[in-house]
């Protein structure tokens, strides 16, 4: 790959139509990425401690906590260094890295997403076989293939879009390295690497979306069947916070990857949202509205201030 390439480095151009806000733009994605971290931090230290937590449900939380706190820190810490007046470049391999890691992480969460929601299907859906089906062989299997999907994703579309020679412009007209501001800047037709990674992500989106559909259709007619308003209630109340956080992730990914004209401003929005809002909306959405995470939290505050007074 070096042998074709004769750029050393990449220059980040920003965020476009931002002129002039990069200190306002600092403060606001430091404090939203500060925040991210934080609550993310706190569901794991909610669930890890706590025995009665130790169940399929908060296993793919916790997991789901880690993606949330490694998917934003792949973008958002460079994009910190230059908002705050530092060097605009990025190395060639440091570009690599970026766009490899984005769709790794990426993909992969979307993979935990569905297997969030065929564990959601079968808590209500098979309530007695619950344990026997999501056993912990099972759970960690399912984990291992949403970490294999996102690594062959993104080797694919990492190796598609770097074995293109890059020997002239270096002007990423971004805020990151991703695809569609990497690929007009090779040296050579890149229309077999657009093909590849439209496809790609197209395939996987729906893939993903297809299983989510198929989990949720299954448990909507066994809430329509449960004769207890309550019931019902505390059926939805599991599956809305799950369904709220894959509409935040999913909906970026279809108007940046699938428009058929790309609108880079409108682009970078969805971007900041799927890169740096959704993952703290994630720690609010579970934490907020899940009565175990906040009793656990109190339980391990409590015991902590317990321990500093003696």
């Amino acid at each position: 790959m070096s042998s074709h390439t004769q750029l050393n480095e990449f220059i980040l151009l920003g965020i476009p139509q931002t002129e002039g806000l990069k200190t306002i733009l600092s403060v606001i994605f430091s404090f939203i990425y500060l925040f991210t971290l934080l609550g993310n931090l706190l569901i794991l230290i909610a669930i890890v401690p706590s025995s009665t937590l130790h169940t399929p449900m908060y296993f793919f939380l916790g997991l789901l906590s880690i993606f949330d706190m490694l998917f934003p820190s792949v973008t958002c810490p460079k994009m910190l260094l230059y908002l705050s007046g530092q060097s605009q470049a990025i190395s060639y391999k440091g570009c690599a890295l970026q766009l490899f890691f984005y769709h790794f992480l990426g993909s992969a969460e979307g993979c935990l997403y569905s297997v969030m929601a065929y564990d959601r299907f079968v808590a209500i859906c098979h309530p007695l076989r619950y344990l026997l089906i999501m056993r912990p062989g099972l759970c960690v299997g399912l984990v291992m293939a949403a970490w294999t999907v996102g690594c062959l994703h993104a080797t694919i579309l990492t190796s598609f879009t770097f074995q293109l020679p890059y020997c002239g412009p270096n002007q990423v007209d971004y805020f990151f390295c991703d695809i569609p501001a990497v690929l007009p800047l090779a040296c050579a037709d890149s229309s077999l690497a657009q093909r590849v990674g439209s496809t790609n992500v197209s395939f996987l989106v729906l893939m993903f979306w297809f299983s989510v559909c198929v989990s949720y259709t299954r448990i909507g007619i066994s809430i329509l069947r449960i004769r207890s308003t309550e019931g019902r209630q505390k059926a939805f109340s599991t599956c809305s916070a799950h369904l709220t956080a894959i509409l935040c992730a999913y909906g970026p990914v279809v108007i940046v990857y699938l428009q058929p004209t790309p609108n880079p401003l409108l682009g970078a929005t969805v971007q900041i949202l799927n890169n740096i809002v959704s993952p703290m909306l994630n720690s609010l959405i579970y934490s907020l509205r899940n009565r175990e995470v906040k009793n656990s939290l109190k339980r391990v505050f409590h015991n902590v201030v317990l321990t500093a007074l003696e």
